[in-house]
């Protein structure tokens, strides 16, 4: 016997309707790409404009299924594209622009892009690619008709506003099976090509559903919301479906991300809450202590992308009175896997006692479960002490990669993140490396993750990484590759000192070395693959 319910489809399209319907006024902010100022609309015009661009893609030739690349800031065309190509059935394909241009190449001919649309940022490098664009037909150029090039190499170049302003908002969204694709993200965690991850109508909704939660983003129409993480990483981490579903304010901030612009926006826009990786918010941080600014509304952030420092966690605390939710997720989990936040019968814990808690990943959602497993598969006790292979599964995780790209990634029903951590008994995980960046010293596990926390604690100490080294005994050792705070001095032995005390006499750091600038990947990660490559011959003092 079934229930006696209404059967409607989880759609997108439902989505920018209800904001439309019960948010209609809330407001959208966006810094122009063409750099003449913000833009204001609101979600009922946001939604017209979304279906009038729906028409002009079908006018184009976007079919069912089809799909539209992106390479575009966070801005209020982006997010209509968000909109107009999912709910029309078709799949929006958001590609990184920081990659480089044989990887941007080959994912986009790779998803068999129909339609290209970028902003005028990236008119150079899509000039540059088109012709290696194998099944990209139409380029659309995100802008006015004012800011069109006068000549463009680019075969029939069109314009966004132009497309726009020649239909009209009678347009009704189609519907169809809640599990048709809309979205397509590539990860580059994984060895090889980039692999796509491609979203269903029903797992972006259950997502959108689930970052909206009290327990983890804690998302309403009392919020302002600035997402710094960019709308091509893993779809902004899902709150522009998220923000459309409670009718929270969007705020967002073009390519402007540095320290000076996210502050003036933040505090013109009276922005509550943001969220984006480690290495912005440092940018933000270092701009603010040089002008002893303070924030006026902003009330949390969330990390994640790689392990938030606790220094930095304790900095937004205690000088600017800002909590930090710690994150932790995946592209292929659309991307949420958990966010840090207490427990009623945390609350009577002293303030340190809740601060190692907090300095954990955090607990999943409903619609995340995960375990931890040994090399074998077997599942390991949650003690809070025995480290292991994370895996995960739920409604919005992925259960293989677009194209069947790497075989089937399951095991036994279960995908492998990668990640090793640990989890308690009350569900919080500690992720203390990726598998593939474990240091493994005489046949014992070092956390990389834990010696950076502590190098990045000590005060002259901007940022840093810890790789392993090959040693001729111990099979690996770490060392720490950091670099120092504008003006700050420190030696190598005063840095090494600084472990004594904080971690096991065998994990403190065999040396250190001291860099103007560490690398990144293009979500802003750390890139210790770099890192392993560039020290692949480097010899400790003494062996």
């Amino acid at each position: 016997m079934h229930g006696l319910m209404m059967d409607m489809p989880l759609a997108i399209s439902e989505l920018i309707r209800h904001a439309d319907r019960h948010h209609g006024d809330t407001e959208i902010v966006s810094r122009r790409v063409e750099g003449d100022g913000l833009h204001r609309y609101d979600y009922r015009a946001a939604h017209r404009r979304a279906r009038r661009l729906a028409k002009a893609l079908a006018r184009l030739g976007l079919a069912m299924h089809d799909r539209v690349g992106t390479l575009a800031w966070n801005g209020y065309r982006h997010f209509e594209l968000y909109y107009a190509v999912a709910g029309s059935g078709a799949v929006i394909h958001t590609i990184n622009p920081r990659l480089f241009e044989d990887q941007i190449v080959y994912i986009a001919n790779h998803a068999e892009d129909r339609i290209l649309c970028f902003d005028l940022t990236f008119l150079p490098l899509v000039e540059k690619l088109a012709s290696r664009l194998e099944t990209v037909k139409r380029f659309v150029l995100m802008t006015d008709r004012a800011h069109m090039p006068a000549k463009t190499s680019i075969p029939g170049l069109l314009c966004y506003e132009e497309l726009v302003e020649a239909e009209d908002d009678r347009f009704e969204w189609p519907q169809f099976d809640e599990r048709t694709a809309a979205c397509l993200c590539y990860t580059s965690g994984t060895t090889g090509n980039p692999k796509g991850v491609l979203y269903s109508h029903r797992s972006t909704i259950l997502h959108a559903y689930g970052a909206a939660l009290p327990d983890v983003l804690n998302l309403s129409a009392r919020d302002v919301v600035l997402p710094v993480v960019p709308m091509f990483h893993v779809n902004a981490w899902g709150l522009p479906y998220s923000a459309a579903a409670c009718g929270t304010k969007l705020v967002f901030p073009g390519q402007h991300l540095d320290g000076r612009s996210l502050y003036e926006l933040f505090e013109a826009e009276r922005v509550t809450m943001s969220a984006g990786v480690p290495t912005v918010w440092l940018g933000l941080l270092q701009f603010m202590d040089a002008n002893r600014l303070k924030f006026s509304t902003l009330k949390r952030v969330v990390i994640g992308g790689s392990a938030c420092p606790p220094a930095m966690m304790r900095k937004f605390a205690d000088e600017y009175g800002v909590e930090v939710l710690h994150a932790w997720g995946m592209t292929e989990m659309s991307p949420l896997g958990c966010v840090n936040t207490l427990k009623g019968k945390h609350l009577a814990l002293d303030r340190e006692s809740q601060f190692a808690i907090r300095i954990k990943q955090g607990r999943p959602p409903f619609g995340v479960d995960w375990r931890i497993v040994d090399e074998e598969g077997r599942e390991l006790p949650a003690d809070g002490r025995t480290f292991g292979h994370l895996q995960v599964r739920g409604p919005w995780v992925m259960r293989g990669y677009f194209k069947g790209e790497g075989g089937d990634p399951l095991r036994d029903g279960w995908f492998p993140t990668g990640d090793v951590g640990t989890l308690d008994g009350d569900g919080y995980l500690q992720i203390t490396d990726r598998s593939k960046d474990v240091i493994k010293s005489g046949g014992e596990w070092i956390s990389s993750i834990d010696l950076e926390n502590i190098a990045i604690a000590h005060p002259a100490i901007a940022e840093a990484a810890v790789i392993g080294v090959r040693h001729p005994k111990w099979d690996e050792r770490p060392i720490v590759v950091a670099v120092k705070k504008p003006g700050a001095e420190v030696t190598r032995e005063e840095l090494l000192a600084f472990y004594q005390g904080k971690v096991a006499k065998w994990w403190v750091p065999d040396d250190v070395v001291f860099v103007e600038e560490l690398p990144h990947t293009a979500t802003g990660k750390l890139s210790k693959l770099t890192l392993r490559q560039r020290f692949s011959d480097y010899r400790l003092p003494g062996t």
